[in-house]
């Protein structure tokens, strides 16, 4: 089964996947910080991630996934909303977007105080 390594300026998780796996899932499967304000269905940019390894054994952006991405910031080549690109039967190595992570803290409070008081947040002090 192929294996997804995350990493932000905040963490690094590796989890093993079944091929047909969104990245999101995988993601919260493993408590990797990938923010999903509309909870993944393709109705916001939140989830905006990098892939930096086995972008070719995603599936295929479809049309709803490129009309998003025009939302989201910093756009790259290899940008992909995470609730819609599939895991194929290659690793991926994926970063998680300054856009997604400050999502994700603004979806839990609970994590983002206590990253507060450790200092670690902001990771742009």
């Amino acid at each position: 089964m192929p294996k997804i390594h995350f990493s932000s300026p905040l963490d690094d998780v590796t989890v093993e996947v079944k091929p047909g796996t969104p990245i999101l899932e995988a993601a919260e499967a493993c408590g990797a910080q990938v923010g999903h304000s509309c909870g993944g269905v393709c109705a916001c940019s939140t989830c905006h991630v990098w892939v930096r390894k086995g972008l070719e054994s995603l599936s295929e952006q479809q049309d709803d996934e490129i009309d998003r991405l025009d939302m989201a910031f910093d756009v790259k080549p290899t940008s992909r909303l995470s609730c819609q690109a599939t895991v194929g039967s290659e690793d991926l190595e994926v970063f998680i977007t300054e856009e997604s992570l400050k999502a994700y803290m603004d979806e839990n409070p609970d994590v983002r105080r206590r990253l507060e008081a450790e200092g670690k947040w902001p990771v742009n002090k």
